[in-house]
């Protein structure tokens, strides 16, 4: 597949790349089809590459024929050509991302890339932080990035490993000192991962298991994040210390990892409590062997000799006392004068023996605890200007990840425990019918139960499988705490939390597995945070008055204090997305952190929020450092927790470059939003009360406007149902859960990944900007001051910006002259015709008054390479949108299933997956 290359680029070397994997893939689709098949393909290429340079309503009635007059075993494979493509440009722009990297590292000291860490400690410098500012921010800086499982990576893993392994390639033939053998080698390596690509199933076979899922997730921790998070800890101490050189730093573990995956059981039943004990173990089984492959390579490297070196007399001790006990006499290490070895030979055995046997290190404390004792017996006698940071990585990775791997998040429904609650009530003969209860009965019935010491549940009841599973659930958690350790799983996150009783009751079921309890003497113990999940408006809008009711409770209080009063609030971005629209739900989303954080303070309860933003637009996506900075700058210093969801997390932690660039820019941003917090927090407010005054007012407008068509047109779920192709989603098999909470067919009860997975394939795009135009336009029209207004909000204000700048993002990415072909599916063409002319006429004011507000001629003006990215993919997703509707109008026809075309409408939706680099 042929290419076009642009001279005098900055993106020259980019587009050198994809010139040399488009000609590959040509040559591999004449090798496969003839030069019928690349002809085709280059046709459609070209026509559709003409249209988006200047369109031609004839050129595009011809391009729609040539399309619809595809046979099928030729349209497979155009489909599949036009995938492939995107697949080898990803991998493409993920090596030129670690390119410019390479080359800011290559300059001298007085270029540093920005974003990265040493920028941050610069500019720290520059504006006079001082010492103890930075170190009051680094003992309260705190980010977890949690990994979940929600359908949205549309890609195969075996893809994304091919990917991963061209990226590498085109990497390795970037080096300037190749001969002319070696640039064969590799170009040979590439073409033949290009070929294995094309003969390779793009689509699942079957939907993933949760177990499936956690070993997907467990290749993430695999490949890169084991190794890249000491790294990046370790690249903030020689910062500091590069930049501050009179301070002594210890940088503590700020940045962790935890996962949902085989934790997450809202509306997934597959997720039982056997399935979170397994997904346990197989964390540890993980963790474990990282760390005895790095032992073994220290046992290697420690050749030291008690002949050359004089080693403490703490390390000469523990041998004598220990090794006797924990090694056979095959496993000591033979050599007696090279402690290190024999010292390493014993901890390596404890390892393996760790849930085995009582020979196995019972907690990861007391390997640190031997960890740190080789290193201080290392400093005796190594060089103290050049340190040995093999030992101090591997001790900060056990201080990561523990013997743990990842703290697992439960998280379910808040239905499902008042159901459980309901039935356990009913059987102890406390309340007949607890669900139909008032809030203020139940907060009563549950805290009577909590401060009473004595068992709730009846040792042999008969209850529903439901209710056991639940009773399991919590059994399992307490297990874990005793096998695994606490850190293991800490905290139980309720979903749909619209009263303070949703979160009593996982209280009370704590309390029937011991994880809570009350004893005799009145002692209290707790070992679960119990999170809120606010997700509609008006849990929005609710959320301040539960949490000050539950923090007005002293049984929920007294809690609090176990767990060092600190409580962990989850936002959702995806339902308020779905029910007010983007504007309106990030808008209640930002005053709501800034109205509990105010409201905890006068409570002293530190707080910290879980941001569950999703990989799209349309449920809160976007850059990780801009994620960071678009919160209310005072709810920084409480910590900072984010989901990485879907495609996300192959984006930003496939590749070990990668993932250390997206980490450290977040890290960056981090460091500079505190400390300038911590400096900044006695000189005024953070933001102008008439800034939240007009966001107030552009959001009421936007919401209103959003539920018209959404809740207040009766045909709009007609609309959405046939014009996208949400029907067809479900045969994708990319998750393990259900597309609804309850099979019922009801608009409350779909998911916000499929709503915006099937918007973004039809190229409207709309949950991620529809509305916000009509808010912003309305709000501009009262005065002309109110532009200027929202023009100093951009410049000022990081929430709006963000805000802004992600509308910019998904109006480039829709596309309404694509969008306009799904009208062809919607049976009702009135119904077609009115509501796309809302939708088109919505978009033209959104992009109208977007432009005015930031200043550019076009859309992401402002951000060149994002732009250029977008403009390179469009004109070859432009057939695979075209093809979907074709094949999406005949499959709807058919009075009997019709695999075939299923499978050429399941590659069309991948490949528009791969193309927008974005699904739900």
């Amino acid at each position: 597949m042929a290419t076009d290359l642009k001279l005098n680029d900055s993106s020259l070397p980019l587009r050198r790349d994809v010139k040399l994997l488009g000609k590959m893939l040509g040559e591999i689709l004449v090798n496969h089809g003839g030069e019928e098949l690349f002809e085709k393909v280059e046709k459609i290429r070209l026509t559709c590459k003409t249209l988006r340079t200047h369109f031609d309503q004839e050129i595009y009635t011809a391009l729609k024929e040539e399309i619809a007059g595809l046979s099928s075993p030729m349209r497979k494979q155009v489909i599949r050509a036009f995938s492939m493509y995107f697949h080898l440009i990803n991998a493409a722009e993920q090596n030129h991302r670690i390119r410019r990297r390479r080359q800011y590292q290559l300059e001298d000291d007085t270029i540093v890339q920005p974003g990265s860490i040493e920028s941050a400690i610069l500019k720290l410098k520059e504006n006079d932080i001082t010492d103890d500012v930075i170190q009051n921010v680094l003992q309260t800086l705190s980010l977890e990035l949690v990994i979940t499982a929600h359908p949205t990576e549309a890609t195969k893993r075996s893809i994304l490993e091919i990917q991963q392994r061209i990226a590498v390639l085109l990497k390795q033939l970037d080096h300037p000192l190749l001969s002319n053998r070696e640039q064969k080698k590799l170009e040979d390596s590439l073409f033949n991962e290009v070929a294995i690509l094309w003969q390779t199933d793009e689509l699942r076979e079957h939907k993933p298991t949760v177990l499936d899922e956690v070993r997907n997730g467990l290749y993430y921790f695999d490949q890169t994040l084991f190794e890249v998070l000491p790294e990046i800890h370790q690249e903030v101490a020689e910062c500091l210390e590069k930049n501050y050189p009179n301070t002594s730093w210890e940088v503590p573990n700020f940045l962790r990892f935890g996962s949902w995956i085989g934790g997450d059981r809202d509306g997934n039943p597959n997720v039982t409590h056997d399935v979170t004990w397994e997904t346990l173990e197989r964390q540890r089984r993980l963790v474990l062997k990282k760390y005895k492959n790095v032992l073994v390579d220290l046992m290697k490297r420690y050749s030291h000799s008690t002949t050359r070196v004089e080693v403490s007399d703490e390390l000469l001790s523990f041998l004598k006392e220990k090794e006797e006990i924990f090694l056979t006499e095959e496993k000591k290490w033979p050599i007696k004068t090279e402690v290190y070895r024999r010292v390493f030979a014993l901890i390596i055995e404890r390892i393996r023996q760790v849930g085995k046997s009582d020979l196995g290190y019972q907690s990861a404390d007391e390997l640190l605890a031997d960890l740190f004792m080789i290193n201080n017996s290392l400093k005796q006698h190594h060089p103290t200007a050049h340190e040995l940071k093999i030992i101090q990585k591997l001790i900060r990775q056990v201080q990561l990840f523990g013997f743990h791997l990842a703290t697992l998040d439960i998280r379910n429904h808040s239905g499902e425990h008042e159901a459980a609650m309901t039935e356990i009530l009913r059987k102890v003969r406390i309340a007949e019918n607890y669900a139909a209860l008032s809030e203020e009965e139940k907060i009563k019935i549950l805290q009577t139960i909590l401060i009473d010491p004595r068992p709730l549940l009846l040792l042999n009841e008969d209850y529903s499988t439901e209710t056991q599973e639940m009773i399991k659930v919590f059994q399992m958690i307490k297990d874990a705490h005793e096998g695994f350790g606490k850190r293991s799983i800490s905290v139980y996150l309720v979903s749909m939390t619209k009263s303070p009783s949703d979160l009593l009751e996982v209280l009370v079921l704590a309390k029937e597995a011991g994880i809570y309890r009350l004893h005799a003497d009145g002692m209290l113990e707790s070992h679960l945070h119990v999170a809120p999940l606010l997700e509609t408006i008006d849990d929005l809008t609710a959320g301040p008055a539960i949490m000050e009711t539950l923090f007005n409770m002293p049984v929920y209080r007294n809690h609090l204090q176990i767990m060092g009063n600190q409580q962990e609030i989850m936002l959702g971005y995806s339902d308020g997305s779905k029910d007010g629209g983007t504007l309106t739900a990030n808008w209640k989303l930002y005053k709501a952190q800034i109205e509990i954080h105010e409201m905890a303070k006068r409570y002293q309860i530190g707080l910290k929020f879980f941001h569950g933003r999703g990989g799209s637009l349309g449920r809160g996506g976007g850059p990780l450092n801009k994620s960071i900075l678009s919160q209310p700058a005072e709810t920084i210093g409480d910590g900072v927790k984010i989901t990485e969801q879907g495609e996300v997390l192959s984006s930003r932690y496939l590749l070990e470059d990668i993932a250390y660039r997206s980490l450290e820019q977040a890290t960056s941003t981090l460091i500079l939003a505190a400390a300038h917090v911590s400096k900044d927090e006695e000189q005024g407010p953070l933001r102008e009360q008439v800034w939240e005054e007009s966001i107030e007012d552009i959001s009421s407008a936007a919401l209103a406007k959003y539920q018209s068509l959404v809740f207040g047109d009766p045909d709009f779920l007609t609309y959405f149902n046939e014009a996208t192709p949400l029907k067809e989603l479900g045969d994708l098999n990319i998750g393990s859960r259900p597309m609804s909470r309850k099979n019922k067919g009801r608009f409350e009860d779909l998911r916000a990944i499929p709503w915006v997975f099937a918007w973004t394939q039809s190229r409207q795009l709309l949950p991620a900007w529809y509305a916000a135009g009509t808010g912003l336009d309305s709000f501009a029209a009262k005065s002309e001051q109110n532009l200027k207004l929202l023009q100093e909000m951009y410049q000022k204000w990081p929430f709006f910006q963000s805000t802004i700048d992600n509308l910019n993002m998904a109006l480039m990415k829709a596309d309404i002259t694509t969008a306009k072909e799904y009208l062809l599916l919607v049976e009702d063409k009135t119904i077609a015709e009115r509501i796309f002319a809302n939708i088109l006429e919505e978009y033209e004011k959104t992009k109208t008054i977007l432009l005015k507000i930031t200043g550019d001629k076009e859309l992401l003006d402002h951000t060149p390479n994002i732009k250029d990215s977008v403009y390179r993919r469009n004109p070859y997703v432009d057939p695979l949108n075209f093809l979907q509707v074709n094949l999406i109008q005949e499959l709807r026809k058919q009075d009997e299933p019709n695999d075939e075309l299923l499978t050429e409408v399941l590659l069309t939706i991948s490949g528009i997956s791969a193309g927008l680099r974005n699904t739900g």
